[in-house]
């Protein structure tokens, strides 16, 4: 449970970095998204997701 906080607390981080830093990027990347057919959003969810559980099944393993 450590592991998931941890987890958590690290990509909240690096998000807050890029709205602080990047903040006209990132309404431009908000604006793009909503542009963006659900299909679309739901398989790139998808595939992150995927994608995110074999890195942490690889480095855990």
């Amino acid at each position: 449970m450590t592991d998931l906080f941890a987890a958590l607390g690290l990509a909240l981080a690096i998000e807050g970095v890029l709205f602080a830093g990047f903040p006209g990027a990132a309404k431009k990347a908000g604006e793009n998204m909503a542009a963006t057919p659900e299909q679309t959003l739901r398989l790139v969810g998808i595939v992150s997701a995927v994608i995110g559980v074999a890195i942490v099944w690889a480095i855990r393993g």
